[in-house]
């Protein structure tokens, strides 16, 4: 248990992350922070009057007041605008820059030792934005993605095969987006592979299934996205972070030769642990996996140099 942890945003994302975080006591403080008045001090206190009923210790505040994140062990910010009918793609990352500088820039100021989760989309450009901001080592600045989207290809396998999801080990890689990279390939169920269990046809189908499950699941809403299993997997890091357990994720993080390409981020397995970023695991891709992922990165290359016009 670490002694502070901040959430950034008070959102659907942000509410289900501070809750998660009590529900496994990762912190002896959860503060909440977000920018409409009221609204994050409400959500916290009817999660600190449940806290009895799970028997849990962790406090969970919310606050208008970035003073009360200082000295945040660890970050996590899921603040961040849903791109809307009419706004280009410019005006989204334009929006979105100027939620996320300000605010790396209070935790930076207030939290120059904290380990920074990136959850705002579009996640690679916003994590690279948090990382110029901060000026924190690359280890202590990474994304969430790779294990929402890992997440998703694994509920459409079990869903398939009627197996627990506690057996099955996936990994998808590269940008978080169309472009994403699932790998059938190192896909095991009891670590039989995934071709055992399922024809080619089924796996493409739940491939192109997971690459596309973030708007499957706008397109049932009809408002707003996911939020649950973003912050699952949020809850998953910080609990990697804070107990320390080396896990194998797979998360946005900074290459520097990793994979053939430098100076972007990019979803790939690390060993996660109370340093962050431990280190980068490079999976052997054959040549379609590499060039899935090379055209990945080019994906996100042209979204950074968009977005670097606003930082």
């Amino acid at each position: 248990m670490v002694k502070k942890i901040t959430v950034v945003g008070a959102g659907y994302v942000g509410e289900h992350t501070a809750q998660g975080l009590m529900l496994q006591e990762l912190a002896q403080e959860v503060v909440v922070i977000d920018v409409v008045e009221d609204m994050p001090q409400g959500k916290g206190l009817d999660q600190r009057q449940s806290a009895p009923v799970w028997g849990k210790d962790t406090r969970v505040t919310g606050s208008n007041d970035w003073a009360d994140t200082a000295g945040s062990d660890i970050v996590i910010h899921t603040a961040g605008r849903p791109r809307k009918p009419g706004m280009s793609r410019d005006d989204l990352l334009e929006a979105n820059v100027a939620i996320v500088r300000p605010c790396m820039e209070k935790v930076r100021e207030l939290s120059p030792n904290a380990i920074v989760i990136m959850v705002a989309n579009p996640l690679d450009a916003m994590t690279y934005v948090a990382k110029q901001v901060l000026g924190f080592p690359k280890e202590r600045v990474f994304g969430m993605a790779g294990i929402l989207d890992t997440a998703r290809f694994r509920a459409f396998i079990a869903m398939e095969t009627g197996v627990s999801v506690r057996d099955i080990q996936a990994m998808v890689l590269g940008g978080h987006g169309d472009t994403m990279v699932p790998l059938p390939r190192f896909t095991t169920i009891a670590g039989l592979p995934l071709e055992h269990w399922v024809s080619k046809e089924k796996i493409d189908a739940m491939v192109a299934r997971a690459a596309a499950g973030g708007g499957e699941i706008v397109k049932l809403l009809k408002f707003g996205s996911a939020y649950y299993a973003p912050a699952a997997g949020a809850v998953e890091m910080a609990e990697a972070i804070v107990k320390n357990n080396n896990r194998v994720l797979p998360c946005c993080a900074y290459l520097e030769g990793e994979y053939g390409h430098h100076g972007i981020y990019m979803g790939v397995p690390i060993i996660i642990g109370e340093k962050g970023v431990h280190k980068i695991v490079e999976y052997p891709f054959n040549a379609d996996e590499q060039a899935m992922f090379d055209k990945s990165v080019e994906a996100t290359k042209n979204l950074l140099e968009d977005v670097k016009k606003f930082i």
